[in-house]
């Protein structure tokens, strides 16, 4: 077979490289349009794991590429004076030059063709080879000549950056921090060889053109960057090896690369033609060498066809990448709103910069430099008011108002469908409120409660709308603050155009067979073709509703909860105003958003008139409605949130979706958890992250981040109500409230665990 690999990159040479391992008698050719020796990068960094796996595929050159690593532990973080430094981390690096010659020189001594200064545009210029392996890079000829073949899907981000050197030698990683006249300018630097490291520059569009950056050619840049680093290069210059630029062009906006299709005809994509990741994960050459493996692994296997074995490539390398291409979005992201995250104190701006890509958690971190997280957990626990005893954030304190909770779990709102028809609460609620109660969470919320009969969800919801409601809720309520530390929210809502359905476990949002009732909305707009249309509510109708949720409210306080909160999110009533794909009035109450807002704020301010002032409420949104700019979009939810705080809301418990449909949100562990981070840091408002989190190191990541103030767990609690006491027992820390009754388990239990945990790191060592 005669194979072109177009690109004399790392990625087109490794794949000739481990191709002529496995079929020495096969052509391969490798054509590259610059010269033997050009780059224009500096260092690249790999992994432990792409260690072992150039090792495991070629020995020989595998050998020589380590023997001329660069290796460092530590990561130090400095905004301006303040330095934050961390270690355990592993870093392994090589400069791009020199890998490129170790490549090259081993390609020859396995036969590889080599041609270089060889202008090309695309497989037809190679009408002579079988296989075409595309690997020209980011901005691939080759793939841009099909595009519609690949399915070809580019964003090019907003920040702008510029990869310079250095001969300062970096003794870690470092990310340096500089606030300038016109913004904020910040390096990613990192030592390479014994005499060189990488040091690139990013900032945003708006901080480079004030700076003159557009205007500058690359002399001017290096020294301007010098005077701004000045304080990190230590008399050091910085350099451009991208000489055949001209003026600004070496600035960069990263171009993230999506392929549907990574084979089309004989032409095969590796490497950055395929896909890229953000240079601040490193893993843009790692990504490409493990492609070139991969292939090369393929199209030699016997029996396999090369259909099959070009399927397979793009098959196991794509869930590869995509869980790089996902850490690596979170970590752009991190960088492109970096002004959300600069009022933090320095060492809490260091966790949430090493934590940014959810690829390093907070048990990770402890693994790493377990040390420097005690560091992290004595400020977090102090900042809260607590004593530096060791405790995970998951166990600081945190208070709204006059309300003191224990730590900073959270039982979600979760809907149970286990009321009678006249909605009271019954025996079921108090054994499943009064259990989880006593499991430990700081605070516990009630499902969907709701204010009226037809602003039920089903016949087997609960309601605050007669004194027996509250009488009910008042012995719940009663049981939890007899049995431990735990506080009591209601959650208070009305089910609007999503009401009249069947309980979740007989049809999640089926209309009723019969026994239904009328429908109440923003506009005639069913939920979905099956649903019954509402009747677009009149302002007398409003008048109703509003009245209804202050009743409810009053019953709340009778009853003795602690907090109430407010539904308006999920589709039901007030999220129908809130949502443009619901709220379809031409009146004051739709179209922009603050007339969409205007009566699900007119309730709040009632309801908080309502509520006594030393008692705090919070409201449930959903942040973003999956469908765009046609929907509630993350931006709006800062809005949102912002005039809910402003009308008297504590606390905003963020969710999302759910509003319509047709919705296709994008899930993932902590997958909500973004929009808690940007509307707490962003609009500086105590949020409460809610959404696929199950595990404490998720709650520890979030708190010790500042990504919420609390966090919320729903289905982990479903099933043990306990969920809490038992990760205070796996942590180690005795500060918890255990029921007595209960105390010699919880003490068993953390005997056991540290046992267990014990036993395992003895078999680890």
């Amino acid at each position: 077979m005669r194979i072109a690999c177009l690109g004399g990159g790392p990625a087109g040479l490794y794949f000739a490289i481990s191709h002529k391992l496995r079929d020495p008698a096969a052509h391969v050719a490798v054509f590259e349009r610059n010269r033997a020796g050009d780059t224009f990068g500096w260092g690249v960094v790999f992994s432990d794991q792409t260690v072992e796996n150039l090792l495991r595929n070629d020995p020989i050159s595998g050998r020589t590429i380590v023997d001329r690593f660069a290796h460092w532990d530590d990561i130090e973080v400095r905004v301006g004076e303040e330095r934050v430094r961390s270690s355990g981390h592993g870093f392994i690096g090589i400069g791009r030059k020199k890998l490129l010659e170790i490549l090259t020189e081993r390609a020859r001594e396995l036969g590889v063709s080599l041609h270089f200064e060889h202008p090309f545009e695309g497989a037809d210029d190679f009408p002579d080879y079988d296989l075409v392996v595309a690997a020209d890079g980011v901005n691939s000829r080759v793939r841009d000549t099909d595009a519609q073949a690949f399915g070809v899907d580019i964003d090019v981000r907003r920040n702008k950056f510029i990869w310079l050197g250095t001969a300062k030698t970096f003794d870690a990683f470092t990310f340096a921090f500089e606030r300038t006249a016109a913004g904020w300018v910040w390096a990613h630097a990192y030592r390479f060889d014994d005499e060189l490291s990488t040091f690139i520059v990013e900032c945003d569009e708006a901080t480079w053109r004030a700076l003159g950056f557009d205007e500058m050619d690359q002399e001017e840049t290096c020294r301007t960057c010098e005077r701004i680093f000045a304080r990190h290069l230590d008399g050091h210059e910085l350099m451009s090896n991208a000489a055949h630029l001209r003026g600004s062009a070496a600035w960069l906006n990263f171009r993230r690369v999506l392929c549907e299709r990574w084979s089309a005809g004989k032409v095969v994509l590796l490497g950055d033609a395929a896909h890229t990741a953000h240079f601040s994960i490193g893993s843009g050459t790692k990504l490409a060498l493990e492609d070139a493996i991969k292939l090369a692994e393929v199209l030699n296997r016997p029996g396999l066809s090369r259909a099959d074995a070009l399927a397979e490539y793009e098959a196991e390398r794509r869930v590869e990448v995509l869980k790089l291409q996902n850490s690596a979005r979170n970590s752009t992201e991190w960088f492109e709103t970096l002004g959300r995250y600069l009022h933090f104190e320095p060492i809490q701006f260091a966790y949430s910069l090493l934590t940014r890509s959810q690829r390093v958690s907070h048990e990770n971190l402890r693994l790493r430099d377990p040390a420097w997280l005690n560091r992290v957990e004595a400020w977090f626990a102090e900042a809260a008011g607590a004593p530096a005893d060791g405790r995970p954030p998951m166990f600081a304190p945190y208070r709204l108002r006059e309300m003191a909770l224990a730590n900073r779990i959270v039982v979600s709102p979760m809907a149970t469908y286990s009321a009678g028809p006249d909605a009271t609460p019954n025996d079921f609620h108090l054994v499943h409120y009064g259990a989880r109660a006593q499991g430990g969470a700081g605070l516990v919320f009630t499902e969907m409660t709701c204010v009226s009969p037809e602003g039920r969800i089903t016949p087997g919801c609960t309601g605050m709308w007669t004194d027996a409601h509250a009488d009910a809720w008042g012995r719940i309520a009663e049981f939890v603050h007899r049995g431990g530390e735990a506080k009591f929210c209601l959650q208070l809502g009305h089910s609007g155009a999503k009401g009249s359905t069947r309980i979740g476990w007989e049809g999640m949002d089926q209309p009723l067979a019969g026994g239904g009732w009328d429908l109440l909305g923003p506009a005639e707009v069913a939920w979905s073709p099956g649903n019954s249309r509402p009747r677009a509510m009149t302002r007398d109708d409003m008048e109703r509703v509003r009245d209804q949720f202050v009743r409810a409210v009053r019953l709340a306080e009778r009853a003795g909860f602690d907090m109430v909160e407010l539904h308006a999110a999920h589709g039901y009533l007030l999220s129908g105003f809130i949502t443009p794909l619901q709220n379809r009035r031409d009146d004051d109450y739709g179209g922009p958003l603050e007339n969409r807002l205007r009566f699900p704020l007119e309730v709040f301010r009632a309801m908080r008139d309502a509520w006594p002032s030393t008692k705090p409420m919070s409201v449930r949104i959903s942040a973003n409605d999956w469908a765009g700019e046609d929907g509630v979009t993350p931006a709006e939810a800062v809005e949102i949130a912002r005039a809910f705080a402003q009308a008297g809301c504590d606390l905003i418990d963020v969710s999302a979706g759910q509003t319509w449909a047709d919705a296709r949100p994008v899930y993932g562990r902590m997958f909500q958890t973004p929009f808690s981070d940007r509307i707490r840091n962003e609009a500086r408002l105590s949020t409460m992250a809610v959404g696929n989190i199950f595990e404490a190191d998720h709650v520890n990541s979030i708190l010790a981040a500042g990504r919420a103030d609390l966090v919320a767990l729903a289905r982990p609690h479903l099933v043990d109500p306990y969920w809490t006491l038992k990760e205070a027992a796996r942590a180690g820390y005795e500060g918890v409230a255990v029921p007595k009754p209960y105390m010699a388990g919880q003490q068993q239990l953390a005997r056991n665990l540290r046992r267990a945990a014990e036993q395992a790191e003895a078999l680890r060592a």
